[in-house]
């Protein structure tokens, strides 16, 4: 009776046919800290023209690092997507990537965007701009992020905390460009000139600037575009007397971050990890970039709307973006040093 139980089980069994491969195959699992409901169609986009359906865990950059350490080989993610080269090397330092070899990505991504070695790679960019109270200061007064360290705009200035990655991302340019010393009294001068504690996000510096809580801000362009091209009255009324300024164009140019991705180590998927990847370089979804969150594409030559066509055209920081990632630690301890909140 044992024999026949065990027989008919090993039948049942040899004709069965599992198939978590093949599902596997045209699902791509991506972890992502873009936050923007702008991005939804890019994923639809994405599955309607390669039939790859799309799962996403959404999360903080840093949380999500954490979460694929400790996941491991378990770990379902194919792709990792993040803002701010900053955070894309804390997750190549955790060693969560693998190389890329793509004649796609190499040739449309400028060498600056990208990891030298094809880990990850920048597929939208940024500018870190200065936004001023046209009321109060006049055009062309501001021109350089040194401005902000001038001691002539004390108790004039708003900024977001040391904690957040863009400022660290900055600070670390400079490190890369001037050297530590440089950079610790640019920073120390800023923290003198504040017109209150670093509070809020991007958004909300704009806003006390609007509100003459300050007269300068440090913010990233998408933000400032983001209110000029807003629907709502209340957004363009409350841009309707700023302006922007990319600062350092007679000098080292403007520094510019990333968004970008990369293909994990421990991908179950990695051909559809790279297809996307190279998706994202498409007219359509470098677009989408700027129509959609007011980004740059990082692909030349692609038509973008009136506002960020209007202020495209400026110097960058000659500086591959990994460097923000390799002098943050640098610059952490700078600010942690001068007591920068």
């Amino acid at each position: 009776m044992i024999n026949k139980l065990l027989l008919t089980l090993t039948i049942i069994v040899v004709g069965f046919t599992f198939k978590p491969a093949a599902a596997e195959e045209n699902t791509l699992n991506i972890y992502s800290s873009r936050h923007y409901n702008t991005d939804e169609k890019l994923y639809s986009d994405f599955t309607k023209e390669t039939g790859i359906e799309i799962k996403r865990v959404d999360g903080k950059g840093d949380a999500l690092i954490a979460r694929i350490e400790q996941e491991g080989e378990l770990a379902p993610a194919d792709l990792f997507i993040t803002v701010d080269a900053g955070r894309l090397w804390r997750a190549e330092q955790a060693g969560l990537f693998q190389p890329v070899e793509s004649a796609t990505l190499q040739d449309k991504i400028p060498a600056n965007l990208k990891h030298p070695e094809g880990l990850w790679f920048g597929f939208s960019s940024r500018a870190r701009v200065l936004v001023y109270n046209t009321d109060k200061i006049e055009d062309g007064v501001l021109t350089s992020y040194e401005d902000l360290a001038d001691p002539k705009w004390k108790g004039r200035i708003c900024v977001r905390s040391s904690g957040n990655i863009y400022n660290q991302s900055l600070l670390a340019s400079m490190i890369a460009q001037d050297g530590e010393e440089a950079a610790k009294n640019w920073a120390k001068g800023v923290l003198d000139n504040l017109a209150r504690k670093p509070q809020g996000g991007d958004t909300d510096q704009i806003k006390a600037v609007a509100a003459g809580v300050c007269d300068i801000a440090l913010v990233n362009s998408y933000y400032f575009f983001r209110l000029q091209r807003s629907e709502k009255s209340e957004d363009k009324a409350l841009v309707e007397n700023l302006a922007i300024v990319f600062p350092d164009q007679d000098a080292a140019g403007t520094h510019v971050n990333i968004s970008g991705a990369g293909v994990l180590k421990n991908a179950k998927n990695k051909e559809a990890a790279v297809q996307f990847l190279e998706y994202l370089t498409s007219e359509s979804a470098q677009a989408y970039f700027a129509n959609g969150n007011n980004e740059y594409p990082v692909v030349s030559g692609v038509a973008v709307n009136e506002t960020v066509e209007a202020n495209k055209d400026f110097k960058i920081q000659n500086i591959n973006v990994r460097q923000f990632g390799e002098y943050q630690t640098q610059a952490k301890m700078i600010f942690d040093e001068i007591e920068f909140p």
